[in-house]
């Protein structure tokens, strides 16, 4: 059904300029005509307004403190759709940026990761010049589209850190082209559109990421610098922030839908529909919903497996990580405690049951959660049991 709609889309796309044409007119004059007149910001509007609809998606709860994480949700969204597509959507000079941080969320934001993006096109070639630092995962990808377009973003190329040639203080340079290159290359192709850097900390208290800078190469001195704002320009951006923030909560409204057909387990995610929606192919993840009464405890329990990373976190409905910033919503290979035999076990409860595992809930009765491997040898199934509280302080 979506490919179809986009295939509807891309008919229409092409009627519409042909009888531009038709009328002597290009598509610059019609762009130049939809901003004159209004029409660029009030369909951006609309958008906006038809966006709700993710909160009201059929087995969203509709409680007034759900929905207005919602809305603000959405608003968030806004803000980050209109950052990318307006402010750093230009491949000539693309800029790192977090679209994604510690205020921003979305679809189970990891918040073990610093997240940063650029906007690329896959003709051209730039180099990324940077420093290791100490945090302990380092991994960049090019990827096809962004979510501005509604259609995932499958991987056009991808490369960690202990991949890359860096000299004893950790500097290093690697390119992004097309074509093979000698020494630190990540690979483009044309439909190349997004670059995404994820890093992980082990401790954000002690570790410092890396600083990376981005340039194109390989070209004229005026290509280098920002292109001129233009009425296309807006006019594309106003469409891409509004397909983010409608797209993207519908997406994952669906996805936290499902999810509650295994509330309080936590099977296995799909691979291949976690790569088309951007994730990490060294992750194996662990997505499913929960809920836990007052009177409960939800307990988590695996041995971890060799591993470069492991992290477990809760989300709200939205699939919004819960505030990391202060609270204890999430744990990790490093922070977690460990019993004497190598295994885990994770306390999901709204008050503290005097375990070293404890994560708080933040006044949510029910959410999202997530399970990561990263890198690992194996992938074992985290077992999970709903018990009352008392049964774990008594």
């Amino acid at each position: 059904m979506p490919g179809f709609a986009i295939g509807l889309l891309a008919l229409f796309r092409r009627l519409s300029l042909f009888f531009l044409k038709l009328r002597g007119k290009t598509e610059d004059d019609a762009v130049a005509e939809r901003v004159t007149r209004g029409q660029s910001w009030d369909d951006f509007c609309d958008t906006l307004k038809a966006a709700g609809a993710a909160l009201q998606f059929p087995g969203a709860p509709r409680d007034p403190f759900s929905q207005a994480e919602g809305y603000r949700y959405l608003s968030r969204i806004t803000r980050a759709g209109l950052m990318a597509f307006i402010e750093h959507a230009d491949p000539n000079a693309p800029v790192l940026h977090r679209v994604v941080n510690e205020f921003v969320k979305m679809g189970a934001d990891n918040p073990d990761n610093f997240y940063q993006t650029a906007a690329l096109e896959g003709t051209y070639e730039y180099r990324i010049t940077g420093r290791r630092n100490t945090i302990s995962y380092l991994s960049l990808g090019t990827q096809s589209g962004n979510y501005g377009q509604g259609a995932g973003l499958p991987p056009t190329g991808f490369i960690e850190a202990d991949q890359i040639e860096m000299d004893e203080e950790g500097r290093f340079e690697l390119v992004l082209s097309r074509h093979p290159q000698e020494g630190n290359w990540l690979p483009m192709t044309e439909e190349t559109r997004t670059l995404v850097v994820r890093q992980t900390y082990l401790d954000r208290d002690t570790e410092v990421p890396a600083d990376l800078h981005i340039e194109r190469i390989n070209c004229p001195e005026e290509e280098r610098r920002p292109s001129p704002f233009t009425p296309r320009r807006l006019d594309e951006g106003l469409r891409s922030a509004g397909a983010l923030v409608a797209g993207a909560p519908l997406l994952f409204a669906k996805w936290a839908r499902d999810f509650q057909q295994h509330s309080n387990e936590l099977p296995q995610f799909d691979p291949d529909r976690s790569l088309a929606a951007g994730g990490d192919p060294n992750i194996a993840y662990y997505h499913s919903h929960w809920a836990v009464a007052e009177d409960e405890a939800l307990v988590i329990e695996v041995t971890p497996p060799e591993c470069e990373h492991w992290n477990f976190q809760l989300n709200n409905y939205w699939m919004e990580s819960l505030d990391y910033r202060h609270y204890r919503i999430h744990t990790n290979k490093h922070l977690a405690h460990y019993e004497d035999d190598g295994s885990i076990r994770l306390i999901v409860a709204h008050t503290d049951p005097g375990h070293p595992n404890w994560l708080q809930t933040t006044g949510h009765s029910f959410g999202t959660m997530c399970f990561r491997w990263v890198r690992a040898d194996e992938h074992p199934q985290p077992r999970t049991r709903l018990v009352k509280l008392e049964a774990l302080t008594s």
